[in-house]
């Protein structure tokens, strides 16, 4: 039986470490803040979450299951992906059962902190490995704007305005910050 996931004292503490370290550029290399609008207030959120790379795609995967970044993922279409000074933006694409289950098993085998999550193991059969997917979806990022990583296409914040250069158009978008 997978373990559930519980938001607890001890687990926030542990995210805003990884979040503070991630957010310097220390630690694990696959590690990110991934940053989205929540789905129904549009507030910005953020959380460490960790990439895998498959055949040259970067892929999300919810390894502690269908938490909230997942929903407001789904439902915003895009996310921004932080490590240290640089930021960029993504379309997600929800993958199928064939198409997931290589990246979970790259998954499961290469970020062992979140096996104890899955049922299946890396070595289960491909039916094992896709049951696991309503539980743990998987998401191909699709890159927006140049893949330069140069200041367009990366995402500025100033004063609860977020905006970026994207093919010399100046494209903005405005949030709701608390406490102005």
């Amino acid at each position: 039986m997978a373990k559930t996931y519980r938001l607890g004292r001890g687990t926030r503490l542990v995210n805003a470490l990884f979040q503070t370290m991630t957010r310097f550029g220390l630690g694990a290399s696959y590690r990110h803040i991934l940053t989205v609008p929540g789905r129904k207030t549009g507030r910005l959120h953020s959380t460490p979450v960790d990439i895998i790379q498959v055949s040259g795609q970067r892929w999300l995967v919810a390894g502690y299951g269908p938490a909230g970044w997942v929903r407001n993922a789904r439902a915003a279409g895009e996310v921004t992906l932080s490590r240290g000074r640089d930021s960029r933006s993504f379309e997600i694409e929800e993958a199928d059962a064939p198409t997931a289950v290589p990246v979970l098993r790259k998954y499961m085998t290469e970020i062992r902190v979140t096996r104890a999550y899955f049922d299946a193991t890396s070595d289960s059969p491909d039916e094992e490995v896709a049951a696991e997917l309503p539980r743990h979806p998987v998401f191909r990022l699709i890159p927006r704007g140049p893949s330069s990583g140069g200041i367009a296409g990366r995402w500025r914040t100033r004063a609860g305005v977020r905006w970026r250069r994207v093919e010399g158009a100046l494209r903005v978008q405005c949030h709701r910050v608390r406490g102005r």
